[in-house]
């Protein structure tokens, strides 16, 4: 895992779209819209994308963003006075299923939060069948909540080290 940079927003639009086309053919609304802007976020002036890259040939198979701060809404007060992480639009290349980079991206993400001194690492999504994923990924749903035009599913993981990851992914500065 590595900070984003500007010159890796052709790898991530490619695997905005390959995502996309992925979650096309299952009737899923998609990122094909989304693809260039997200990209875009490479630019990371704020340190908050990161890719998973292949160690070997550096090729970009996931990103997530990482931000400090959890969106206000669908959250206690309490919740929101605790340290932590919150990830937003991770996304993986389908044809990488096998390695499980989004898994691999969560626990590195669990890790990390607890390495620098926060609690929580914090999520949401749209759809209960990413619910029933980030569960297997040791998430647990705590909130649902009805935005303007979309039900969010709020889940959280408590930080903390996650054993043997530093032999499947290391952490660039």
């Amino acid at each position: 895992m590595r900070p984003a940079a500007i010159a890796d927003a052709p790898a991530v639009r490619a695997v905005v779209l390959a995502r996309s086309v992925w979650m096309d053919e299952r009737g899923m609304p998609s990122w094909c819209d989304s693809a260039d802007d997200l990209a875009g976020q490479t630019e990371n002036s704020d340190g908050s994308m990161w890719v998973l890259a292949e160690e070997a040939t550096g090729r970009i198979v996931g990103c997530t963003t990482v931000q400090r701060e959890t969106p206000p809404w669908g959250w206690t007060q309490e919740e929101l006075a605790e340290p932590a992480d919150y990830l937003y639009t991770t996304i993986t290349d389908p044809s990488d299923r096998d390695h499980r980079p989004g898994t691999v991206i969560a626990h590195w993400a669990v890790d990390r939060a607890a390495r620098t001194g926060r609690r929580w690492v914090r999520r949401g999504c749209m759809f209960p069948g990413l619910v029933r994923y980030y569960e297997t990924q040791g998430f647990t749903l705590l909130h649902e909540v009805q935005r303007t035009h979309n039900r969010v599913y709020l889940m959280a993981r408590k930080a903390e080290p996650v054993i043997g990851l530093s032999t499947r992914v290391r952490t660039a500065p």
